[in-house]
């Protein structure tokens, strides 16, 4: 009784606060679905985490304040404005965004005592869950959550959690003599998010996270000549780093940048940039290693980096410590379940078909063997038809090996994240058993906006075309040798907040595409799931605007037309079919899974084909197909 009870009282609290949320946000048909710890919004339709069994006073508090946050931001938060008005760079773009989030929780906050409790409960909880109180001075990964915590005590008038104040005490005392005149002018333009978003820009200068070039602050920049072609190209490449594709830009309901992890687990690589783990460094389209090229970088076009001294290849288990990752796979279990239903019958789907193509294969009308009971008929009609047997034979199934490689930056932080993992596990899960090697790969950088490699290029005096400026981080989820059951807790460092950094798309492919290359299997297939172009601010600040798409473009063009790697893509809501030959794009990081499973089906079919495909045409490629 006890449980029904717990159960009816849990869809009273999910329809009450969805009712609220809808008051709140000034509109009716706003659709509001249960699932996952995160909350989030895309256009008119909301996810909030679902409640606990047994449920407190203050996890009802909390889940009230993931309601009216993202319920204030349907309501006064104006998208368009917002991604128009957004400064360029990743650290800038952060505090921006957070800053925006504060905007309007105060907003709702002046208007609704309730609301501002509930927001209180919400903030108080996000900063002991983000660590906040393991902060030692000016983090600067942090620096946007430092930022929003400020902002929020002057429009709010209320005092930041105890928690959190080894975050922002050291930036006080700085802020307040840099950002005195913005702050006052955000007080009195918090009704106006464009004067508002001028004032955040002019703060953001001051603290020296953008310079006077960033249109940002310019009151009129959405007014910018369209054929500028050289920025109109640096904000696509920005842009797509957006955390959300909705009508809520690139805001969560709790806001903030995210915490960076210890440096003490670094598996750095050598100077000479050859990786710890096996197989050799990738060789680019043009033929020449990775690494930093002989003749100076002013002489020649051909892609390169400053360094690799401070690039790393890790596993997941060297990221963080056991507990934390049982804790973090623990939360990936639990978003599972909302998941699992439908991806796990494709994925069994996916199963009876590849074993299917394993086992069992008949020849037909043979003059002995089995009757063909389907072949009657035609004794039926003509007695003097001869009999037809068939005999099963056992199918060449080539042994395969697949790469999943997801994109870590921080534009996949949030659901489309956690969709990744979550369909990688299954998917790992279902090859496995049908006995296809997988190997699950991550890439992001150690840094924003350049890690050791960019203080040793100002060190140098920063020399012209320097190359890619970033610390390069390739992380080991799953090797293909490993077992699922020894690898299914690294999943869930995808999770962890300050992993999700840039990316770099190119070196990625390569890394991943040399350890497919050093497999026995006879067909590898490396399937890429990213959700926008490459974008690094180091390096694209001090290179042509075009310098790591270009690169991506050819190091996909290499392996699409020169190696024995089958190559896929998977774009999440960013078009990569104008990058890969065999791609498809998602608006929604919901069918993720299900666009995985039914890419390996397409695939495993082709390869059926291939025979039949090269007796009829012996000296014929068989072009993969574009999606």
């Amino acid at each position: 009784m006890s449980g029904k009870r717990n159960e009816e009282a849990g869809q009273l609290l999910k329809r009450v606060t969805a009712a609220a949320l809808r008051a709140v946000a000034g509109k009716a048909d706003v659709g509001v679905t249960y699932g996952g710890n995160d909350a989030d919004v895309r256009g008119n339709k909301v996810r909030l985490p679902s409640p606990a069994a047994r449920i407190g006073a203050q996890d009802v508090a909390r889940l009230r304040g993931s309601a009216d946050a993202l319920a204030l931001l349907l309501r006064y938060h104006d998208a368009a404005l917002h991604k128009r008005r957004s400064p360029q760079t990743q650290p800038a773009r952060a505090v921006f965004d957070a800053v925006e989030q504060v905007r309007v929780q105060a907003l709702g906050a002046r208007r609704l005592a309730g609301v501002a409790g509930n927001l209180a409960a919400m903030v108080e909880h996000t900063c002991r869950a983000k660590g906040y109180a393991r902060v030692e001075g000016r983090d600067e990964a942090l620096l946007a959550d430092a930022l929003g915590l400020l902002v929020r005590e002057r429009l709010m008038g209320s005092r930041t959690p105890a928690a959190a104040a080894p975050l922002v005490d050291p930036w006080r005392a700085m802020v307040a003599e840099q950002c005195g005149v913005s702050l006052r002018r955000m007080s009195e333009t918090i009704g106006d998010q464009a004067a508002f978003a001028e004032a955040t820009a002019q703060m953001i200068h001051a603290l020296g996270l953008i310079d006077d070039n960033d249109p940002s602050l310019d009151q009129d920049n959405e007014e910018q000549n369209d054929d500028d072609s050289q920025q109109q190209q640096s904000e696509d490449k920005t842009r797509t780093q957006s955390t959300d594709s909705g009508a809520e830009g690139s805001l969560s309901a709790a806001g903030g940048a995210q915490m960076e992890e210890g440096q003490g687990a670094d598996k750095s690589s050598g100077d000479d940039g050859e990786p710890e783990e096996g197989g050799a460094s990738p060789a680019g389209p043009s033929g020449r290693r990775n690494r930093r090229p002989e003749q100076p970088a002013a002489t020649t076009n051909l892609y390169h980096a400053f360094t690799t001294s401070y690039d790393e290849i890790v596993t997941a288990e060297s990221l963080c410590d056991g507990d934390e990752l049982s804790r973090l796979r623990h939360q990936l279990d639990q978003q599972l379940s909302s998941l699992e239903g439908v991806v796990a019958r494709l994925a069994n789907r996916l199963q009876r078909r590849l074993l299917a193509k394993q086992t069992r294969a008949w020849q037909f009308d043979l003059d002995e063997g089995l009757l063909d009971a389907g072949r009657l008929a035609r004794v039926v009609v003509d007695p003097v038809h001869p009999l037809s047997f068939k005999v099963e034979k056992e199918t060449e199934f080539r042994d395969t090996i697949v790469c999943l490689l997801i994109d870590n930056s921080g534009s996949m932080r949030g659901r489309p994240i956690s969709v990744a993992a979550m369909s990688a596990d299954i998917l790992a899960r279902t090859l496995e058993r049908c006995g296809v090697k997988v190997e699950i790969l991550g890439f992001t950088t150690r840094a924003w906006k350049g890690g050791k490699s960019r203080e040793r290029w100002v060190a140098d005096g920063r020399p012209k075309l320097p190359g890619r400026l970033n610390d390069l981080r390739h992380i080991v989820y799953k090797s293909a040798d490993q077992p699922w059951r020894r690898s299914r807790r690294n999943l869930g460092l995808m999770l962890r907040e300050g992993l999700l950094k840039e990316n770099i798309d190119g070196e990625a492919l390569l890394w991943a595409h040399s350890r497919l290359l050093g497999r026995p299997e006879h067909r590898r297939v490396l399937m890429v799931i990213s959700d926008g172009a490459p974008v690094d601010d180091a390096t694209l600040s001090a290179n042509p605007g075009n310098y790591l798409e270009r690169h991506l473009r050819d190091v996909i063009g290499w392996i699409e037309t020169r190696s024995p790697v089958e190559l896929t893509a998977i774009g999440i809501g960013h078009d990569v079919t104008r990058y890969y030959r065999r791609a498809v794009t998602l608006v929604d990081a919901e069918e993720l899974g299900g666009t995985m499973m039914q890419n390996l089906a397409d695939l495993f079919d082709e390869d059926a084909k291939v025979p039949q495909q090269m007796a009829a045409r012996p000296t014929g490629r068989v072009a993969g197909r574009a999606r």
